[in-house]
């Protein structure tokens, strides 16, 4: 039953309530904890005893568990879930509607998690709003436990859509924060050519008559040249572009992560690499460069081994990602390490990425750190 478009039980005060507090926390919360709460939310108000959110991370591009109640969430650390190896997930989605699950049934679950179900009654929850999938929830109770009822069963899809809700409070925040940083790089642009463009045109057009200049005429000059540079300083002590958003693991712990995601990359860390510490502000970018080459590495060549290279040295931290899989003329970079090296710019860091010898590609990154 689509519990859409069909008579459903009010949904108990409690439950609103409920709602209400973790639609708030929206804002007041940025971090996946938020998620865990309403796994325990879910819990508590569907009696049910454990619950996972696997929501579709938009900066990581997979499908992760995002929040758990009643397990470890540690466990799905490495999880890699689709819609493909998990039926269940997309039926629950397609049709809109919480599927339950009896303890005589086997559920349709990726074949690394098998060894957590027990006889129990297991429940996937649609999270999804406008047509949009953005995950699912999974929670189960403990055997000889009743059937969900009606009302209980639409509670969870009203708590899924309380997710979808949330989920889609959070892009918009974020669409609107991209959407300043936009106007900010116009803005930029704007007095970039209004101040520093004009200052130099005047200079040119000076040098450029051919006229013998007086010393005053040059006092002018180097005056101009002078204030143009003073501009162009304060213009680019802005926000050039996008920050990497914050993650809730380190640069050695997804090196792991695409490491089992990839087997076929050889994707190796140098020797060497583990003594190396990230300071925790650098750690986002560090993360997107990495994960962007291990993606180009993986679509666009064929490599035999993917070495990941971490070295710090006279105040520089440098990553350097290379792959030996590179034949033909390679294709151009894509946006993500583009927009990578825009937001190094931001912190005196530099993005190298090119053919550095026939056949092997490297992507380099190297930033200024303070010296311990």
């Amino acid at each position: 039953m689509n519990a859409s478009t069909h008579a459903t039980p009010a949904v108990p005060f409690e439950a609103l309530e409920t709602f209400v507090e973790v639609l708030a926390e929206v804002e007041d919360d940025a971090s996946d904890a938020f998620y865990s709460r309403l796994c325990e939310a879910t819990c508590r108000l569907a009696n049910m005893d454990r619950a996972v959110i696997f929501r579709y991370d938009d900066a990581r591009r997979r499908v992760r568990a995002a929040g758990a109640w009643g397990i470890p969430l540690e466990v799905f650390a490495d999880a890699h879930v689709t819609v493909e190896s998990a039926p269940i997930a997309r039926q629950a989605l397609i049709e809109d509607r919480v599927i339950e699950v009896l303890d005589d049934m086997v559920p349709d679950v990726p074949e690394e998690y098998r060894g957590l179900l027990r006889e129990a009654t297991m429940v996937c929850v649609p999270v999804a709003a406008a047509g949009r999938w953005m995950g699912v929830i999974i929670s189960d109770r403990g055997p000889g436990r009743k059937p969900l009822t009606r009302a209980e069963r639409h509670l969870l899809w009203a708590l899924g859509k309380t997710a979808a809700l949330a989920t889609r409070a959070r892009l918009a925040a974020n669409q609107q924060m991209n959407s300043r940083r936009l106007q900010e790089r116009i803005d930029l642009a704007r007095d970039v050519h209004e101040g520093v463009i004009q200052r130099l045109f005047g200079v040119q057009l000076a040098l450029a008559s051919g006229a013998e200049l007086s010393p005053e005429a040059r006092e002018r000059i180097a005056a101009e040249l002078q204030a143009a540079l003073g501009d162009l300083r304060a213009a680019l002590q802005r926000p050039l572009g996008r920050s990497a958003p914050e993650t809730q693991t380190t640069l050695l712990d997804e090196v792991g992560r695409l490491r089992r995601m990839h087997p076929d990359l050889g994707l190796s860390l140098a020797d060497g690499s583990r003594d190396v510490t990230v300071p925790s502000e650098l750690e986002p970018l560090l993360q997107s460069v990495l994960a962007e080459a291990v993606r180009n590495a993986h679509k666009h060549a064929r490599p035999s081994r993917v070495e990941v290279t971490l070295r710090e040295n006279d105040g520089t931290l440098t990553l350097e990602v290379a792959n030996d899989g590179v034949s033909g003329r390679p294709g151009r970079s894509g946006m993500g390490l583009r927009l990578a090296a825009l937001e190094a710019l931001q912190i005196g860091g530099i993005v190298e990425f090119g053919e550095r010898e026939p056949g092997l590609w490297r992507v380099r990154l190297a930033v200024p750190v303070e010296p311990r």
